[in-house]
């Protein structure tokens, strides 16, 4: 389909914002590889970056629209965080810690709690997510936090940590054990007795230096009966639906970090020689960096659809969220690993090259493959829904043409986001309208290659999706027939395989749904062979040199006008 050029909201945003923040490769700034990497050896934010970012408007874009904010849409919010992410990661988990703090009060809170941290947050308080404890880390069910109920007040005795934003945070929403199971509280600070909590030190990490990762001590505090958040003895449950939202944020942090590689790695293989010419020109360089950019494309494809399916789906998001947290960070460190092969040596160094920019990066970056469910909790959480999912996985889901839409067209803008929580649930049923429209979509693309691509990109179309498709079917058709236990090992890499389905059903969709005038079809091609990679490593990008020049140009304009490596340059 023909695409609409007008500018829609959230790109005007993004633009603006990255007006602000500039180019991360600048001498000086407070958003610029230099000045981040100098404070970070200080355990410190550059000075002037949060106050800059509070002025242009960043916290009231990271709240919706209906309780007082300018929050569009789960994918403004991504974009946002990535393009912070981008320069600075840590800064990107400062805010990304503070918007999942706010979470539950955005999806469950009575309209007192919501103008409460609204007004607190649009004045520049952060939030903090009070669940993990020493003890049981991220067990949910295994909070020794209690809660006891006293008159018109919980007394509530134990001890949150590690938690983002713990000591500078003002609002805390505390998963505890109460009088009738678990429930979620939100404390604000400012109203508790001085005395009834104590911060807990800062922790010592490999990255993320500068970030306020401690924790609380809470010792008889008092928090008003009228604290609780959504229904007494549902907290775990609702705490498990709002990771479905962060989780897909973290999508944003991790592909911020891979452009910011990218564009380290592809300015050093410019700039550097050896054998009398620039290492761009080696065979090997020049795969892992067309290699970095294919992943951070299925990134894209994989990550932005699930964000716009917060206010399109929402109830797919206790599958389409964790294919997102597994996933793209998974890919991530992956881009690092091309990236730091073509540094060669440099990419260890804490200076010179980008000013020490990538060893941050590559510091940094672990912690997306880390919270909000490490990557074994994500493939659980995926191949408890496989067998459901597998009985249906070759028919379409029922009215999903306009939810692909939807979710796909990325000239249109997403629809409004009104969170509600109990639109979100725990499993999707099998439901789940992106990998059962693969086969269907197949169908559409082999008509459209017929009639408006060569016969060489149609022969190769044909054989990649059919090799995807043959793996596809066997994958299913085994689930379907025997199961598969989600603790076992065969079902991890189930889940780990169902992923790259996903993903390339996701990249399918987008080129489907965003035609030109005239389509490349060149950049589906080496993506999906990309993905087919994952599975078979003998799989080779484009050996005859058919679609890779034309991609290798996209590549090379967004580094000359210093514009992301994104979907929007393949799409022009």
């Amino acid at each position: 389909m023909e695409q609409n050029c007008a500018p829609r909201p959230t790109r005007r945003l993004i633009a603006d914002l990255e007006g602000l923040l500039g180019d991360p490769l600048a001498p000086s700034g407070p958003f610029s590889f230099a000045e981040t990497v100098a404070h970070e050896e200080r355990d410190a934010l550059p000075p002037g970056a949060v106050e800059a970012l509070h002025e242009w408007g960043l916290t009231s874009c990271l709240v919706p629209q209906s309780v007082g904010g300018r929050l569009l849409s789960g994918e403004a919010a991504q974009a946002l965080i990535r393009s912070v992410a981008r320069r600075n990661l840590t800064m990107a988990v400062k805010y990304g810690s503070s918007w999942l703090g706010t979470g539950p009060v955005w999806l469950w809170g009575t309209p007192a709690q919501t103008k409460l941290v609204a007004e607190g947050v649009l004045a520049g308080d952060a939030a903090c997510f009070g669940v993990s404890e020493a003890d049981v880390g991220s067990d949910l069910m295994a909070t020794a936090t209690t809660a006891r109920l006293d008159g018109d007040h919980y007394i509530v005795d134990g001890e949150k940590w590690p938690v983002g934003n713990a000591t500078q945070g003002r609002f805390v929403t505390l998963l505890v054990r109460g009088p009738s199971g678990p429930v979620v509280l939100l404390a604000d600070k400012e109203d508790l007795p001085p005395g009834s909590w104590t911060p807990k030190s800062a922790v010592r990490t490999v990255g993320m230096r500068g970030h306020d990762l401690s924790g609380i001590a809470l010792h008889g505090t008092p928090v008003p009966a009228d604290a609780v958040i959504g229904q007494p003895g549902r907290g775990v449950r609702d705490m498990l639906r709002c990771m479905q939202i962060t989780r897909t944020m973290i999508g944003g942090i991790s592909m911020g970090a891979m452009d910011a590689a990218l564009r380290i790695g592809l300015d050093y293989a410019h700039q550097r020689e050896l054998y009398g010419r620039p290492i761009l020109r080696i065979p090997v360089v020049r795969e892992h960096l067309v290699g970095a950019h294919l992943d951070l494309l299925v990134a894209e494809c994989t990550a932005i659809p699930a964000a716009r399916a917060f206010s399109v789906v929402p109830a797919r998001m206790a599958l389409w969220s964790s294919v997102v947290k597994y996933l793209v960070p998974v890919i991530g460190e992956e881009v690092l690993e091309h990236v730091a092969k073509v540094l060669g040596a440099r990419s260890y160094l804490r200076e010179l090259v980008a000013s020490g920019a990538f060893q941050k990066i590559r510091r940094d970056h672990p912690i997306t493959t880390i919270f909000e469910g490490t990557t074994h909790v994500m493939l659980h959480l995926i191949a408890t829904q496989l067998t459901t999912l597998a009985k249906v996985y070759d028919s379409p889901a029922p009215g999903s043409e306009q939810v692909l839409s939807e979710l796909f067209d990325l000239s249109r803008e997403a629809p409004l986001w009104v969170p509600d929580g109990d639109e979100l649930g725990l499993t999707t049923r099998g439901q789940d309208e992106i990998t059962r429209s693969w086969r269907g979509a197949l169908t559409e693309l082999a008509g459209l290659a017929a009639t408006r691509c060569t016969p060489q990109q149609a022969a190769d179309l044909a054989e990649v999706t059919a090799a995807l498709d043959r793996r596809r079917s066997a994958l299913y058709d085994g689930l379907s027939e025997r199961g598969v236990d989600a603790r076992s090992v065969i079902g991890s890499r189930a889940a780990a395989e169902h992923c790259v389905h996903h993903a390339a059903a996701s990249c399918v969709q987008v080129w489907l749904h965003n035609q030109q005038a005239e389509p490349d079809i060149g950049w589906l091609i080496l993506v999906l062979r990309r993905l087919l990679q994952r599975l078979d490593p003998a799989v080779l990008l484009d050996e005859q040199e058919h679609h890779l020049p034309r991609f290798e140009a996209v590549i090379e304009r967004c580094r000359a006008e210093k514009r992301y490596f994104s979907l929007d340059a393949v799409l022009e």
